[in-house]
């Protein structure tokens, strides 16, 4: 069996809380054995929910698994060193004049 997902855990989830906290408030029990049939019965609609709910088909790829890349239209193949930008040239803090 595969290990749920966030979606999966976050609908499950949900559904325990407000299923039981709705079946509480309807049904109005104080007593212990119906407060626990009604938990019971919340937690198995949350599993029954998590448990349904349609799985991604499509694999997720890893980074480590991104294709090459294509060269562009026009470009020589041999081309494909890392471009890495010049660094800027202007007025920095070493080259101010005081008064």
């Amino acid at each position: 069996m595969q290990r749920p997902n966030a979606a999966q855990l976050a609908y499950g989830s949900a559904t325990v809380v407000v299923a039981t906290v709705a079946l509480l408030l309807l049904s109005g029990t104080t007593s212990t054995l119906g407060i626990t049939a009604i938990s019971l019965a919340g937690l198995l609609l949350g599993l029954f929910v998590a448990v349904t709910m349609p799985v991604r088909t499509t694999a997720v790829k890893a980074p480590d698994e991104v294709p090459a890349r294509v060269p562009a239209r026009g470009t020589s193949p041999g081309n494909d060193e890392i471009r890495v930008p010049a660094p800027r040239v202007g007025a920095g803090a070493d080259t101010r004049i005081s008064s």
